[in-house]
């Protein structure tokens, strides 16, 4: 029982890498450097956003 828990973590473990892995590369190509280092707060929500009044 212990092992196959110990290995359902290890597969949890890995999904969650590759994950971590896929969202890094669809961000990273998405959004330039420039507007991922800015210190502008909401930068991103608002060029994404359309706001009609």
């Amino acid at each position: 029982m212990w092992m196959t828990l110990s290995y359902i973590c290890w597969v949890v473990s890995a999904v969650l890498v590759l994950w971590m892995l896929y969202d890094w590369y669809k961000i990273d190509s998405t959004y330039s450097e420039e507007t991922l280092t800015s210190s502008r707060e909401g930068e991103i929500e608002a060029a994404s956003e359309k706001h009609k009044i």
